[in-house]
């Protein structure tokens, strides 16, 4: 992997703010990938997998690095909000950037109505019970607020929310040794992989799916890269260095949850992290639902920031209605993409069910990032007049080729589910494709 020189190192012109730095960035990325998913997924990857948890983790860990150095060197060489949309309008015309842009959409509207219901869940019964359409909506309307406010504000908020993320996980993996030195943990555990379902090829593949969704979050900067001071330098530099510090805390996470807690247990828990602490007796539950509380409001948030730059790059590219391109005067944030975006995940967030729309959200992403590894080799004969990331051949290939092997793996109830999505935006590309024929 390397950048390739070129003429001039100027990055285009935008009516958004630039203010993001590397470090900025980097907290970005690190907080999306150490949102709620790890918090949720372990226990589903112990039922998948058994107690090597720590295996799919590292699997999946390698397949989001196919598909991030695609995204590196797009989101380098154009660095524009729309991300998917804009490469693969590019690279295969608006037909496919809407269709691109349209299961991301999708996916991210998806992805906060299912934090904001989880939000409501056994994290937030510790403290209080509130019917889940109260807190969606008072949860939704907050984040929304704090996007408009601005992107410096947004990331201002990130940074110490992910702070927060890392301690609890920090305090995961401490508890987990803890039980273990003390004799009431089983590390042989860690070794122990298949189940009685599944053979140890299959637990790998199948853990790997649902670990594969605690990664996602990488795609989701690409959108704020033209809020991004330096983008050339500071995306791959903090995509990568947040996706290496995720995989080794998720990595540690995982094995000590699964050292520290029956497999069975860990299984069955809705909060398996929970679980460690509550075996661990060392610290107060109410102090760690509080941290799951900031991780799941931190993920919503980042993902609302980038649904609405996707809105907003698309209506750009005159892929959606013009107004959505509206930014508040002052703030330069793009209010109309904003409140549109909130509006939907809030419809879904009332009607919709966690599991289902997690499954839903990772397969309509494989579709995204099956067209973006092509997109990046589609596009490699035109040239930017800035310095930009590239990536091998050979690793495009193999990240479209690993979004094929992944989609196989989904149940036929996923998959009608997704399909239906798919069709919507097929149709819609259509409609979309004939007012903006390709240039």
């Amino acid at each position: 992997m390397s950048s390739r020189a070129q003429d001039d190192t100027r990055v285009p012109e935008t009516p958004l703010r630039r203010t993001l730095t590397t470090p900025v960035l980097y907290f970005f990325i690190l907080g999306d990938v150490l949102g709620a998913g790890v918090y949720v997924l372990v226990g589903q990857v112990a039922a998948e997998s058994g107690g090597a948890v720590w295996l799919p983790l590292i699997v999946a860990l390698g397949l989001a690095l196919l598909t991030a150095s695609s995204y590196a060197e797009l989101a380098t060489k154009y660095p524009r909000a729309g991300g998917a949309s804009h490469y693969t309008t590019l690279a295969y015309g608006p037909f496919t950037g809407f269709f691109a842009g349209f299961c991301m959409l999708a996916a991210g509207v998806v992805s906060v109505a299912g934090l904001a219901r989880g939000f409501g869940g056994d994290y937030l019964s510790v403290f209080v019970t509130l019917p889940v359409s109260l807190v969606a909506v008072l949860f939704l309307g907050a984040l929304a607020l704090l996007n408009a406010r601005g992107i410096s504000e947004s990331t201002r908020a990130n940074v110490a929310a992910t702070v927060v993320e890392v301690g609890g996980l920090v305090l995961v993996i401490g508890l987990g040794a803890w039980v273990v030195l003390r004799g009431d943990g089983d590390v042989g555990r860690l070794t122990q992989l298949g189940t009685a379902q599944h053979s140890p090829a299959h637990a790998v593949l199948s853990g790997s799916v649902l670990a594969f969704y605690s990664f996602v979050g990488f795609e989701t900067s690409v959108n704020v890269a033209e809020e991004t001071r330096d983008p050339r330098r500071s995306y791959p530099r903090a995509l990568f260095g947040a996706l290496a510090t995720a995989g080794v805390v998720y990595a540690l996470v995982g094995a000590a949850a699964s050292s520290a807690v029956r497999t069975s247990s860990l299984a069955q828990s809705s909060g398996p992290l929970l679980t460690v602490v509550e075996v661990a007796d060392g610290v107060p539950t109410r102090l760690f639902s509080v941290i799951a509380l900031i991780a799941v409001a931190n993920g919503a948030l980042l993902t609302g920031i980038m649904s609405s730059r996707l809105a907003y790059g698309m209506a750009r590219d005159g892929l959606l209605p013009e107004f959505l391109t509206k930014v508040l005067p002052g703030r330069r944030t793009p209010w109309v993409a904003i409140v549109m975006t909130t509006s939907f995940s809030l419809l879904l967030a009332m009607t919709g069910d966690v599991s289902a729309l997690a499954s839903t959200l990772v397969l309509l992403l494989l579709v995204v990032f099956f067209l973006v590894n092509t997109a990046v080799l589609r596009l490699r004969t035109d040239t930017v007049p800035h310095d930009h990331f590239r990536t091998p051949t050979a690793v495009a290939l193999s990240g479209a080729a690993s979004c094929v092997l992944l989609a196989t793996q989904f149940e036929r109830q996923v998959w009608v589910r997704s399909l239906a999505v798919l069709a919507v935006g097929a149709l819609l590309a259509g409609v979309a494709a004939r007012r903006r024929p390709r240039e």
